[in-house]
């Protein structure tokens, strides 16, 4: 076994286990820091296999964007967990099922790609040629899948003008401002001095010792 088998199972074991804690860890912050080893772990498997450019992707967008705003959203609210935790029996058979489709679709197409007896071998190049994966990533990319790509960017942008149009709606269980009305305001409607006649409260004389019956 190479050096390269070894760092390939050591990676793929502590992602499998990631993985496993995500699913299982009762606190949501230790699940999002789980989902954070998992795709450090991940991008080096695609190291591994000399995909430099999905592995710095991954930790730039996930890692570095994805999962710290996730976990800027699940420290700033206030969730409760027992809540959560109340149905997770009552959907689990549903869940397993749905899990065990997936991991049955996954096996079926991944099957092919481990019955291979040798790794594939690159094709030698020309002296003085360098190969670089992102230009041969942007030119397939931007050539052969310019359609899907775009298509993708505009269901994208849909889904962003979408998020700002609910976030913006008036709703009655929601405290909102208007900078406008705000501007607008004068110290007359803030302040209103109300004349009132000077009224004196008389303080109840207490009895004397001596009188008290």
């Amino acid at each position: 076994m190479d050096i390269t088998s070894i760092f390939f199972y050591t990676f793929s074991a502590v992602l499998l286990f990631s993985a496993f804690k995500v699913i299982t860890s009762r606190n949501p912050v230790h699940c999002a820091l789980y989902l954070v080893l998992s795709f450090f772990q991940a991008s080096a498997i695609w190291m591994l296999l000399q995909a430099e450019f999905l592995s710095i992707s991954l930790i730039l967008v996930y890692v570095g964007a994805v999962m710290v705003l996730f976990l800027f959203v699940v420290m700033m609210l206030d969730i409760n967990i027992e809540a959560m935790r109340e149905g997770f029996w009552r959907h689990f058979p549903l869940a397993a099922s749905i899990g065990a489709v997936l991991a049955l679709e996954l096996a079926s197409v991944l099957l092919g790609g481990f019955r291979l007896t040798q790794a594939p071998v690159a094709q030698a190049l020309p002296d003085g040629v360098q190969y670089s994966n992102t230009k041969e990533l942007g030119m397939v990319l931007y050539s052969e899948y310019l359609y899907p790509l775009e298509i993708a960017a505009v269901i994208l942008l849909v889904a962003i003008v979408a998020a700002i149009a609910l976030t913006l709606r008036e709703r009655k269980d929601s405290k909102s401002q208007d900078p406008s009305e705000q501007v607008k305001v004068k110290a007359a409607d803030r302040l209103r001095l109300v004349k009132m006649a000077p009224v004196r409260q008389e303080i109840p004389t207490q009895p004397e010792e001596g009188n008290t019956p």
